[in-house]
Parts: C-alpha cells; sequence; structure tokens
C-alpha cells in the first residue's frame, strides 16, 4: 500500500474513533452508577454508599467483602446510615483436568458461586432483590515449584473474586437505577 493509502486509512480510522462516544451517547448509553446530574443518578450514588455488606467467610470472602465495599462506596463511606444489607455466601468447586505421568495434577480448574441477596435494614428485613453469580478459571501446577503453584493459585482466586464481585455490583446498580426511575423490577 502506497504513502497516500496508509494516510487515508488512518484519518478513517482517528474520525470513526473520534465518532465512537457520540453514536454510543446517541444510542442511549449511559454508565449504570457514577455521578452524571440527574436526580435519579445522586439516588443511586446515595443508594450505592447506603449498602453495608455482612461479613462472608474465609479469606477469598474477606477479598470479596472488600472489593464489594469499594465498589459501593469509591470515596469511603463516611457517615451514611446503612438502609441496605447485602449478604453473600460464596463456595468453591475444584476440579482436575491434567495429569502427570506420576498421577499428579498438572492443571485445576476452580468454579465459585456466590449466592447474594439485598435486604432492608427494616423490622423485619425484607429482601429487595437476590442473584447467583459463577465464574471459573483454571491455573497449572508446576512440577516440584510449590511456590509457583500457590501464587497461581491465589492469583486465580482473586480473579475469581474480582470477576464475582464486579458482577454483583453490575446488578445491584441495574436494580437501584430501575428503582430510582420508577420502573418495576423484573
Amino acid at each position: 500500500m502506497c504513502q497516500a493509502g496508509w494516510s487515508i486509512l488512518s484519518s478513517r480510522r482517528a474520525l470513526l474513533t473520534a465518532c465512537l462516544p457520540l453514536l454510543a451517547a446517541g444510542c442511549g448509553f449511559r454508565p449504570l452508577h457514577g455521578r452524571r446530574g440527574g436526580p435519579e443518578d445522586a439516588k443511586v450514588v446515595a443508594d450505592f454508599a447506603s449498602v453495608k455488606v455482612g461479613l462472608i467467610t474465609e479469606r477469598q470472602g474477606q477479598l470479596m467483602r472488600r472489593r464489594l465495599e469499594e465498589g459501593l462506596a469509591p470515596a469511603g463511606r463516611g457517615v451514611v446510615t446503612a438502609k441496605y444489607d447485602l449478604r453473600v455466601g460464596l463456595n468453591y468447586g475444584v476440579e482436575f483436568q491434567g495429569f502427570r505421568t506420576d498421577g499428579f495434577p498438572s492443571r485445576a480448574r476452580f468454579s465459585a458461586t456466590a449466592n447474594w441477596f439485598l435486604f432492608d435494614v427494616g423490622a423485619p428485613p425484607r429482601e429487595i432483590t437476590r442473584g447467583t453469580e459463577r465464574a471459573s478459571d483454571a491455573y497449572d501446577i508446576p512440577e516440584n515449584q510449590f511456590f509457583a503453584a500457590d501464587v497461581a493459585r491465589d492469583t486465580m482466586e482473586r480473579q475469581l473474586v474480582e470477576e464475582i464481585a464486579q458482577h454483583i455490583l453490575e446488578k445491584l446498580a441495574i436494580h437501584f437505577r430501575t428503582a430510582a426511575q420508577g420502573v418495576a423490577p423484573a
């Protein structure tokens, strides 16, 4: 391709890249949560900040709770009174996929499932919404490299927690947005 051909191609690419945000805005794309100025947006942010995340057992549960709290109130909770209680149960399953000639596994696949429930803090608590999120990932178990196997497993578990927490935050954002717009959740 000649020099002029590359120039035209890169100009078209730059124009398309510049127009992409305008096209997304024109089709009604809006972020799920965050400040944008509308009254329903302020309500969603306030609802997010008023969610208290319950204790989740074990180390990965602690990491998930921290990630959810960071996502619900990125600037810190401050002195917001909790209106909602988020309860999450986290379960893992493992399946060995590869085996070495000596019979030991060479690859492990983990499946994580989180059942979550959002309650109001009234007496008695009333269930607002619920969901189940799933994610799976795998890691290699190198032969005679125990530290590398531990690091690979820890990284994989953190990625699973991050993915599931992000799914929960997205579902909560959708719930609060539809509630703020006065639409009955499906």
